[in-house]
């Protein structure tokens, strides 16, 4: 009966991993907001920056905080907060209050995010935690991918896009209940590493380069994410509600790229790995600079999402094997970089204003690659006892 529950304790905390996955749907947001408020694009670039400021604020105090209450009650702490933010647009919606939701979005994601996975390894044991993890993953992909048709049948279903947000916060108010009636066992609390001790660590030049190495890839996902809605409306003349498909097809591909990826990563070497995955994203958003068509920008923008799919744990595995005695510190550095995704987007939207179209975008999204691909270039010539 014991081995019973625990079995099903695995359930709450992958419903979990679904509520991780809100913070993607900022990207078909963005869109809806301005429009309905008549925001420039520079504007507007901010707006996944409220969402993904947060991880550069309280990705290493999040990981402390969990040293002294526990992963559980900080998991629970970051599903409340995400709740109360799901409540504030359907309550009142204008542009305070997106604003507002989509900050405590990303507050409660920076703790969940830090604390989630770890909260898994005090349920799954043994051989069986990297496929539990990959199934994690896996889900917070799916519920990227759900999060435009969501926000489409809100629209036509309920009238409104911002009705997704009290569904939302359902979901999330399901995996607080259900998460609060489990019991897990944890380690004993720890006191851990100051903020201090823990950012010192990029002193060490190799691991300076892993985090700027996962800013400019969630820069990426968050900024491919967040364009490509604008360039079907740009360049097809698609309505807002028919152009949230690319953000849908970005998503299941990079769903199918995080399974296949699973699979690579345990045969091949990461650097490997990336410098032929990242060649193939940039091809493909070159061909976007181009491509007028609608099915052509969808084959692109699935192309990026399946090339970039793996890249993110690409690089946090070569941060840990070459500091692997500060795995925790360096895990939540790696967190903190995710901010990446609200530096980038202003950038984009700064660039597009500049130039007149989605044009600015691209070029930024490109940089962010041509940084992974030095990265990549440059991990292959470590010596192998950093990978080992």
């Amino acid at each position: 009966m014991k081995a019973l529950i625990k079995k099903y304790n695995f359930v709450p905390v992958l419903l979990t991993f679904f509520v991780m996955g809100f913070c993607d749907v900022v990207g078909i947001s963005t869109s809806y907001v301005k429009n309905d408020f008549n925001l420039s694009e520079t504007v507007a670039g901010f707006v996944p920056s409220m969402v993904f400021i947060w991880f550069l604020l309280l990705g290493v105090p999040t990981a402390l905080l969990m040293n002294r209450i526990g992963r559980k009650k900080t998991v629970q702490i970051s599903n409340i907060v995400t709740f109360v933010g799901m409540l504030l647009p359907f309550l009142g919606y204008n542009i305070v209050s997106c604003l507002t939701a989509f900050a405590l979005l990303g507050i409660g994601n920076t703790m969940l995010q830090v604390s989630l996975n770890p909260l898994l390894t005090n349920v799954v044991k043994g051989d069986k935690l990297t496929s539990c993890l990959t199934a994690g993953q896996v889900v917070k992909a799916v519920s990227s991918f759900c999060g435009p048709f969501i926000a489409l049948f809100a629209v036509q279903v309920l009238g409104a896009w911002q009705y997704l947000f009290p569904i939302f916060g359902l979901i999330t108010l399901l995996s607080w209940a259900l998460l609060g009636v489990t019991g897990i066992e944890e380690e004993p609390l720890a006191k851990g590493t100051s903020v201090g001790e823990a950012f010192s660590i990029l002193k060490d030049g190799k691991i300076l380069m892993f985090f700027f190495g996962i800013l400019f890839v969630v820069g990426v996902d968050v900024g491919t994410n967040t364009v490509a809605p604008k360039l079907l409306m740009e360049r097809c003349g698609a309505a807002i509600e028919k152009a949230a498909l690319a953000s849908s097809v970005y998503f299941i591909c990079r769903t199918g790229g995080a399974l296949l990826g699973s699979v690579l990563l345990s045969k091949m070497k990461e650097s490997l790995y990336m410098t032929i995955h990242i060649l193939g994203a940039i091809a493909s958003l070159v061909a976007l600079f181009f491509i007028q068509g609608q099915i052509g920008i969808l084959v692109c923008i699935g192309a990026i999402g399946y090339f970039c799919s793996s890249i993110f744990p690409a690089i946090f595995g070569l941060a840990l094997k070459a500091r692997p005695e500060k795995a925790n510190e360096i895990s939540g550095l790696m967190i903190t970089a995710i901010c990446g995704g609200g530096i980038v987007t202003p950038l984009m939207g700064f660039l597009t204003d500049r130039l007149g179209s989605q044009a600015g975008s691209l070029i930024v999204i490109a940089a962010c690659m041509a940084y992974l691909l030095f990265l990549a270039l440059a991990s292959s010539r470590q010596p192998a006892a950093q990978k080992s």
